[in-house]
């Protein structure tokens, strides 16, 4: 007999809830309206031979009413969670099993990135809660077959993911994290 295990960031009833690091809908909007939550965002990248970042991946998502963006693989970091796994579980989700990370022996954010519901306090927003997300470059070696709400994955060169168009088309900030991104790796022109 096969057993499904739940989807921790998928709406959960409070009484289906069997692992204790995972909230209910209910929950989550309790303490997204109490606490800054963590979070991490990672930036896919395909490098070259010598380490060189070739390509920069960005995700195509719908929102809730239908509008069409462009983000980065983000999810929130579960309690008892360590960061390379929240890491490595949020990339398998969103560019499925096969895309083959390649996580460094010592995760080092090159950003971290305050998200605020309201506008004007920093570059990012979210309007749903205050978070603050710890935010790594990511080369990725094998396939990427978007999965959950990613549509697909867009692989651009360093210099089309740094254009206005692209950072226009990014949720909640993450134009200005890409750019960050893209210097962390001395690819920003």
């Amino acid at each position: 007999m096969s057993v499904r295990t739940p989807d921790p960031d998928q709406p959960q009833e409070p009484s289906s809830n069997p692992t204790p690091g995972w909230l209910s809908d209910i929950e989550l909007a309790e303490v997204r309206r109490r606490l800054p939550l963590l979070y991490v965002e990672a930036v896919p990248v395909r490098v070259d031979g010598l380490g060189i970042v070739t390509e920069v991946g960005v995700l195509l998502r719908a929102t809730p009413t239908g509008q069409m963006t462009r983000t980065l693989v983000s999810g929130r970091v579960l309690y008892g969670e360590t960061l390379r796994d929240a890491l490595f579980r949020h990339l398998e989700k969103d560019l499925g099993p096969m895309a083959f990370p390649l996580l460094p022996a010592s995760p080092t954010p090159f950003h971290v990135a305050e998200y605020f519901p309201m506008p004007g306090i920093s570059p990012y927003t979210d309007d749903r809660q205050h978070a603050v997300a710890l935010a790594f470059v990511v080369p990725v070696t094998g396939t990427c077959d978007p999965r959950q709400d990613a549509l697909e994955i867009t692989w651009m060169t360093p210099d089309e993911a740094q254009t206005d168009a692209v950072s226009d088309e990014m949720e909640g900030g993450r134009g200005t994290l890409l750019r960050l991104a893209l210097a962390s790796v001395g690819r920003l022109r």
